[in-house]
């Protein structure tokens, strides 16, 4: 918590870049280099050196104590929901694989939901949503708009009645109403207009009682995605990526955000940090104490950012949109190892000690 806050983390990755998963030697690298190199090392505090990872730890992330301690022990970060990432095309295990969020959440009860990434060209695509869901206990789906199928980008759209309808329809039918879509950011050296964000439109007016979250949502395209958040309800903006430029850019963050509020958006943004793409905790001061500059405010008519606003944004919109009940989580966690830290640990200093599927079955 901060300021006795509630703050839930609503995207949590553990990566697998390794040579050893890479499918695609040249654009599975090429999206590893983009994600350490331009995100992870391009968005750190000016100055600070203690927030980064190597990138040998970066590449092989799955460690489910290390990332657990980094959300946990090490920032204010009460609950995570972690994303598994289903370029199946690009790597063997994907991208960040759904089995470290299942260990978290099993060695950290209430500590962890899950988001079980899903492609369209997967064999079974319908099955594996009803697995997902009953075997696994997701709480959401995340999509991505594109895969490498043959060593070929094979993009698709959210809209499209034959390919992704029948995945939403399933899920619906099986009680899930959150449904996380990846956009703003393309995955690598590959075309940018799948992840352009006009396809979700036309998902919210298909499906009214369920919420699409776009992930990254303003980090590009913003005036496209606020026009989306303005006109349809069930559409949230997930802040992962977005929430980085509090530390290296804060004028882009106030712009970004304060479009959203401008739309509408104040009960459906949505922190997120994507650590470990970023180390949490500085994100989530830079946050708490960030204020809307005043010449946006007097000047733009962007509204003000209130305490309230924070407080929605860290958690509450969240925990609305999935039905959460704190009391509940808080009950659940009151006496797990992360309850009783005295102080915030030091960056990056848990038990780094990659596992395997199998060894944590």
């Amino acid at each position: 918590m901060i300021d006795n806050n509630f703050v839930i983390d609503s995207v949590a990755h553990a990566y697998n870049f390794t040579k050893a998963n890479q499918r695609n030697a040249e654009l599975g690298q090429a999206l590893g280099d983009m994600c350490y190199d331009g995100l992870h090392i391009g968005f750190q505090p000016r100055g600070e050196t203690r927030w980064i990872l190597p990138k040998e730890r970066f590449f092989n992330a799955v460690a489910p104590e290390f990332l657990a301690h980094a959300l946990f022990a090490e920032s204010q970060t009460d609950l995570a929901i972690y994303h598994s990432i289903p370029l199946y095309g690009l790597y063997v295990d994907g991208v960040s694989p759904l089995w470290v969020g299942e260990a978290m959440r099993k060695q950290y009860p209430g500590r962890v939901l899950l988001f079980g990434g899903i492609s369209p060209w997967q064999d079974g695509a319908l099955e594996e949503v009803d697995r997902l869901i009953e075997d696994v206990g997701v709480v959401g789906l995340k999509f991505y708009p594109e895969d490498i199928i043959d060593g070929k980008a094979q993009p698709w759209r959210l809209d499209n009645p034959e390919i992704a309808f029948p995945l939403i329809e399933r899920a619906r039918q099986k009680g899930i109403r959150s449904i996380a879509i990846h956009k703003a950011m393309p995955l690598g050296p590959v075309p940018i207009a799948p992840f352009l964000p006009r396809d979700v439109e036309g998902a919210a007016m298909a499906f009214p009682d369920v919420t699409f979250e776009v992930v990254h949502g303003g980090f590009a395209f913003l005036e496209e995605t606020a026009t989306q958040v303005a006109r349809f309800k069930n559409v949230a903006i997930n802040l992962e990526c977005c929430s980085a430029f509090l530390v290296k850019a804060p004028r882009k963050f106030a712009e970004i955000v304060g479009t959203f509020l401008a739309n509408g958006a104040r009960d459906r943004l949505i922190w997120a940090t994507g650590a470990m793409l970023y180390h949490p905790r500085p994100y989530i001061e830079r946050f708490w104490n960030f204020q809307m500059p005043r010449d946006l405010v007097e000047n733009y008519g962007f509204p003000e950012l209130t305490d309230a606003d924070k407080r929605a944004i860290l958690g509450g919109n969240q925990v609305r949109l999935l039905g959460l009940n704190v009391e509940d989580i808080q009950r659940s966690t009151q006496d797990d190892v992360f309850s009783r830290k005295a102080r915030l640990a030091e960056p990056w200093t848990g038990r780094y000690a990659p596992a395997t599927a199998e060894s944590w079955a």
